[in-house]
């Protein structure tokens, strides 16, 4: 197993936001993190890259242990030196090109040479379909066209593994398939992803796994096919229910 997560909790004072969240994910896996607003979906993904301090919980991420509350700096470092996150409102720097944002990571965080993070920052542009934007900046940009160059960014740091935060709720309607496509297109070349999404058809066609929260608990995971044909809690089959009523509305 190439990721395997364990009984996560995380508390804000007196609310309890996650309460044992267990989740195991293969190389190669798009796993499609679902359930209502304020179901903690955002917190536990952050929570694995360390942008959030659980409070308690263990990851093995290819065979490294981390304790999710103690880890420290350097195990930190470690592990976002295999992950990449793409955010919901892209978190370009406004000052720079769109070669400048995806070269920065690759040259500070990396120590990449500068010729050689410009040729990898342009393959990553060109595998998200903005590679002729490269002198743009991002206020140039739709919101679409930014968020393809944050996952580009993402791309360019050759993660083992993409958290994506709702990467498509900043968007508008008309621009939300032009970023689905370059995720499915990932998804199709084999990338291991956690997403949190609200795009149903996304986590039905492309995910093959489904992680279902609601109120800080997993009420159900498993497979999407087994989750959207056959729901195995009644709170999944109201969920799926809504959803269908919803599209055929």
């Amino acid at each position: 197993m190439m990721l395997d997560i364990q009984n996560v909790k995380k508390h804000f004072e007196d609310h309890v936001v996650l309460d044992g969240i267990s989740l195991g994910v293969e190389k190669g896996d798009v796993v499609a993190i679902l359930g209502p607003s304020g179901s903690g979906k955002t917190t536990f993904l952050r929570c694995l890259n360390f942008l959030e301090r659980a409070d308690e919980g263990e990851m093995i991420f290819e065979g490294r242990r981390y304790d999710m509350n103690k880890a420290g700096k350097k195990e930190i470092t470690e592990l976002r030196r295999k992950t990449a996150f793409v955010f919901q409102n892209y978190n370009l720097f406004l000052n720079k090109t769109v070669l400048q944002n995806v070269t920065l990571g690759l040259t500070l965080g990396s120590k990449i040479p500068k010729q050689d993070a410009r040729e990898i920052a342009v393959e990553s542009l060109r595998r998200v379909g903005m590679a002729d934007r490269l002198d743009s900046y991002p206020v140039q940009l739709s919101g679409g066209q930014q968020q393809r160059v944050a996952i580009a960014r993402g791309l360019a740091l050759r993660p083992d593994i993409i958290f994506f935060d709702e990467p498509t709720s900043a968007l508008d309607p008309e621009l939300i398939g032009e970023v689905l496509n370059v995720m499915r297109q990932l998804a199709e070349d084999g990338m291991t992803m956690l997403v949190v999404t609200h795009e149903m058809e996304f986590a039905r066609n492309v995910s093959n796994k489904v992680l279902f929260m609601e109120n800080g608990h997993v009420v159900e995971s498993g497979s999407s096919r087994e989750f959207f044909e056959n729901p195995k809690s009644d709170r999944s089959r109201e969920f799926v229910h809504s959803l269908a009523n919803l599209h055929n509305g």
